[in-house]
C-alpha cells in the first residue's frame, strides 16, 4: 500500500462568523465628556482579547466590523481571525445610514467566497443609540427574510434612551433573543461580556442542529425574558 501524507493533515479549523455592524454617527459623541463611541470602542476591544484568548483548536472566531456614521458605510474590518484583530479606533461623527450597514453586511454573507460554505452560522450584532436616516426597511426586510443572512443568529443593543427600539427590535424578529439595553459603559461591557459567553459556547458545541441555551444578564433586559438560543449549524 501507497504512503499517503494526506491521511495525516491536521484538519483546518472551522470558523465561526462573527459580524458587528456599529452606529458610529454624531450621536454618538459625547463632546467633552466620556462618550458613548469610546465607551463601545473600549468594550469591543475587550470583546476582542477574550475571543483571541477563548478559541480553540477546531474553531476560528472570524471577526467583521462594519461602522454606519461619519465615513458612511465603511468595513471597518474585513473578516479578520481574533486573534490577528487590529481594530481603527471607532470615531463619531455624520448621519445614521443603517440601510447601507445592512446592505453591506448581506453581500458579505451571501457571497460564499467570503462567508465560507464551511463557516458556522454568523452571528451579526447590531448596536445603535438612535434611529436610521437612510432607507433602511427594505435592506432590513431583505437581510432577515430571504438568502443565507435569514439564517444567521441575530442579536441588537439599544445604547442609551434615544434608540429607535421598533427598528432593533426589528432586527431581532424571529430569533429567540431579547433586545439588550445599555445605558452607560458598564452596561456595554457587560452586553460584550455575554456576547463572548455565547460565542464560546457555541465554540464548544460541535453536535449538528445542538441547541444551547444561555441565562442573559437580567438588568440588560426589559422584560423577564432572558433565555438566549443559539445553533451552530446553518
Amino acid at each position: 500500500m501507497a504512503f499517503d501524507p494526506s491521511k495525516y493533515t491536521v484538519a483546518k479549523a472551522k470558523p465561526l462568523p462573527v459580524v458587528l455592524l456599529l452606529d458610529t454617527s454624531s450621536s454618538m459623541d459625547g463632546g467633552r465628556e466620556q462618550s458613548k463611541i469610546e465607551e463601545l470602542d473600549s468594550a469591543v476591544r475587550e470583546m476582542l482579547k477574550d475571543f483571541a484568548h477563548e478559541e480553540q483548536l477546531e474553531t476560528e472566531i472570524d471577526v467583521s466590523v462594519i461602522t454606519f456614521g461619519r465615513e458612511g458605510v465603511k468595513l471597518a474590518l474585513p473578516y479578520t481571525n481574533a486573534s490577528k484583530v487590529e481594530l481603527v479606533k471607532l470615531e463619531a461623527g455624520g448621519m445614521t445610514p443603517m440601510g447601507g450597514a445592512l446592505r453591506m453586511a448581506k453581500d458579505m454573507i451571501e457571497d460564499k467566497e467570503v462567508t465560507s460554505r464551511r463557516a458556522y452560522r454568523p452571528l451579526v450584532i447590531l448596536c445603535s443609540d438612535g434611529e436610521p436616516n437612510d432607507n433602511w426597511e427594505q435592506p432590513m426586510q431583505d437581510f432577515i427574510s430571504s438568502g443565507r443572512s435569514s439564517k444567521c443568529d441575530r442579536m441588537a443593543m439599544a445604547i442609551g434612551s434615544g434608540a429607535d427600539e421598533s427598528v432593533l427590535k426589528k432586527f431581532i424578529a424571529g430569533t429567540e433573543n431579547p433586545l439588550f439595553y445599555a445605558k452607560d459603559a458598564a452596561s456595554m461591557h457587560k452586553f460584550f461580556k455575554f456576547v463572548t459567553m455565547t460565542v464560546t459556547t457555541r465554540t464548544r458545541s460541535q453536535t449538528s442542529n445542538q441547541v444551547v441555551k444561555i441565562e442573559a444578564p437580567k438588568e440588560l433586559l426589559e422584560s423577564p425574558k432572558n433565555v438566549v438560543t443559539t445553533q451552530n449549524y446553518w
